[in-house]
């Protein structure tokens, strides 16, 4: 019986990126936004799911978007790690761009959708709810005076780097074509970013996804869109860097017959 399977198209990949990028930003953003501090200024045992909650919710929307759409896409959904992954040697130059304007649509599509589902929620009225949003940054990245933690410019760049270099060098680890197991990987990567969030919400509300910030600082007002720069940079800075060592240490490549036929010489 022969295989009919075919591999995805160039526009099914873009898309898969999209919405698990939607996802992530739904699920991640969406929860601080609305459960983390739920209900807003209750005493005694409120309902909100607080720093932890918010952890979580970004580590599952990876978990669940990878396995819905890793096998489409690669499951990427953050411009950093496709930029990470392509300077790994595991994703070819050519196409990052379409992977991360994806991811960038999805992300701004997800938050636009939580405007929206806000707009339509209690309180004084729809503009009281954006004002809201925005006087807490709608969970943008920040750091200073933006930062939950009071963690200043220096934090924020130091956390953004070597986070994002951990993520990418797990997620590299957890998918090597025969090292790496593929049905544990999505595993690994959700606890791994569970797991980063609990470390640097307080510092700079976590990024390590410049498509994730992109998306928060649209709504997020003028704090944050001046600070967004820190957030598309430095975590690229770190996933290059991971992508590359990890090349250098544990996936080397040997040198062309040719070449090898000239040293012994």
């Amino acid at each position: 019986m022969s295989d009919t399977t075919t591999a995805p198209s160039t526009a099914t990949k873009l898309v898969a990126e999209a919405f698990g990028t939607l996802l992530l930003v739904l699920g991640g953003v969406g929860t601080a936004l609305f459960a983390a501090n739920f209900p807003t200024g209750s005493e005694g045992n409120p309902l909100g799911v607080g720093h932890l909650g918010v952890a979580f919710a970004f580590g599952l929307t990876v978990l669940v978007g990878a396995y819905a759409w890793g096998p489409v896409s690669g499951g990427h959904f953050n411009p950093a790690i496709t930029l990470g992954l392509a300077a790994a040697g595991r994703f070819a130059w050519k196409d990052t761009v379409g992977y991360i304007i994806a991811q960038i649509i999805g992300g701004a599509v997800a938050t636009t959708l939580i405007v929206l589902i806000g707009l339509f929620g209690p309180g004084s009225g729809a503009d009281a709810w954006l004002a809201q949003a925005q006087d807490g940054g709608f969970a943008s990245n920040g750091f200073g005076d933006h930062s939950p933690g009071g963690f200043g410019l220096g934090a924020a760049i130091i956390a953004e780097i070597l986070l994002t270099g951990i993520f990418v060098l797990i997620i590299l680890g957890v998918t090597h074509p025969t090292r790496g197991t593929a049905a544990l990987a999505p595993l690994a990567i959700g606890l791994t970013l569970t797991l980063i969030h609990l470390i640097s919400i307080p510092i700079d509300n976590t990024s390590v996804n410049p498509a994730r910030s992109i998306a928060a600082a649209i709504y997020g007002g003028v704090g944050p869109l001046s600070q967004l720069w820190v957030f598309i940079v430095f975590p690229i800075v770190g996933a290059l860097v991971a992508g590359y060592a990890h090349r250098a240490l544990f996936e080397r490549q040997p040198a062309p017959p040719a070449q090898r036929e000239a040293r012994t010489r």
